[in-house]
């Protein structure tokens, strides 16, 4: 992948503080080593799973689905997977009912995933989808070493895979939570974990990501009470769910008080999809208040692209000149057209991620990336990335509700 910066960031001691940093805590922060990690065991794992299972579902939500369901979505249109892959993620009734007349329970896998091992809406649907089908061979439970979820797989005879202790949920993707689903449904986890390393060995080696990353993070975290919005405005239907991952680790992550004040800072992330939101969130972009920077995405080369026909329609002769062009190229015209319009305004910060292609090699250099840059503006903005109390306080509450109509 390749990133261009249509701005700079000149005070180099400031990054240098920030590498510094990052690179010392990777003693005791885990995502760092995950492009390292040993898949022969997942392998083998999967082996056991003959061509009677069609589905895997996983039961999960926030950091336990979000980056499985992004890798997936941005793979399965040019892979030929052998297994759909299903999400569990809502207690939204509809939804619930709708996605199990998807299934055949007989030809279904169900992963449960849950870091604390407590999830209150992961447990709500197991415990529903496990009325419907008890079977304890159908569940393989993904948790933190030592959780109430361990002890009770236990209980009932099923498999369990653990996630490093020292690895947020919303960083777990590497892990066994993202790898088992994406390799159960035939996806190469192998070339995802090289295309992480390959961004971690250009960073902290002093390769060609570490000035663009180390620049990037120190212009938003100096400039972040100014442009404290920051847009992904992505150009490819396959990056939707990307864009949902996104959101759940920049907001998760970077929305705190500081450590060393009172203050609450943080970034808002937004997720768009080109060229949909040309017509609707690009005006408020080009003329509203200047507090976004937009990160444009692209593929560079999309496979098997159609091509529009050579065909004059009476009274639409101004549009020939769309005859002949493929797809792809007319979808990357749309993004230059775009980013060039947002640079005319001198004021609006826009930088390009170029992905040569969609592949697991690719999609796992852009998670990386996203997770370095994430671990680098919070240390510049003096908050804890990879804590997050204000969604804890949530689930308080809505565990003392629970148990005030259980009484």
């Amino acid at each position: 992948m390749r990133n261009k910066l249509y701005f700079s960031y000149h005070n180099e001691k400031i990054k240098q503080r920030a590498f510094e940093a990052i690179r010392d805590e990777q003693d005791h922060i885990g995502y760092y080593a995950l492009p390292e990690s040993d898949t022969t065991p997942l392998h083998r794992y999967a082996k056991q799973f003959d061509e009677t299972i069609k589905t895997v579902v996983v039961i999960g939500i926030g950091g336990s689905s979000l980056g499985a369901k992004a890798i997936y979505e941005f793979l399965k249109p040019v892979c030929d997977l052998h297994r759909e892959l299903l999400f569990f993620e809502s207690t939204d009734p509809v939804n619930l009912t709708s996605q199990l007349k998807r299934i055949s329970f007989d030809e279904t896998h169900f992963l449960v995933i849950s870091k604390s091992g407590t999830t209150v809406e992961t447990f709500a649907i197991y415990k529903y989808i496990r009325s419907l089908h008890p079977d304890p061979s159908a569940y393989t439970f993904i948790t933190d070493p030592g959780s109430p979820l361990e002890a009770y797989a236990k209980t009932i005879g099923s498999v369990v895979m653990h996630l490093p202790s020292n690895v947020g949920g919303r960083f777990s993707v590497l892990s066994n939570v993202g790898l088992l689903p994406l390799l159960l449904c035939g996806i190469d986890i192998d070339a995802l974990l090289s295309g992480a390393k390959h961004i971690k060995e250009s960073f902290f080696e002093n390769g060609h990501i570490r000035p663009v990353l180390l620049t990037k993070a120190a212009y938003y975290a100096k400039n972040h009470m100014y442009y404290p919005i920051n847009c992904i405005f992505a150009y490819a239907e396959s990056l939707k769910y990307f864009c949902e991952w996104y959101v759940q680790l920049w907001g998760e992550s970077l929305g705190k008080h500081q450590r060393h004040s009172a203050f609450h800072v943080g970034l808002t992330p937004i997720g768009l999809i080109g060229p949909k939101d040309q017509h609707s969130f690009l005006q408020l972009i080009m003329e509203g208040t200047r507090d976004k920077t937009v990160t444009f995405i692209k593929l560079e080369r999309f496979d098997d692209t159609p091509a529009i026909p050579k065909a004059s329609l009476p009274h639409l002769e101004s549009l020939d000149i769309l005859d002949g062009l493929p797809f792809g190229r007319l979808i990357n015209m749309q993004c230059d057209s775009v980013r060039e319009a947002l640079l005319n305004e001198k004021d609006i910060p826009v930088d390009l991620i170029t992905l040569p292609q969609a592949d697991a090699f690719h999609i796992g250099s852009l998670i990386f990336y996203y997770e370095l840059l994430t671990s680098l503006v919070g240390e510049l903005i003096d908050v804890n990335t990879y804590d997050q109390p204000g969604v804890e306080a949530g689930k308080a509450i809505l565990k003392r509700k629970l148990k005030d109509i259980s009484l």
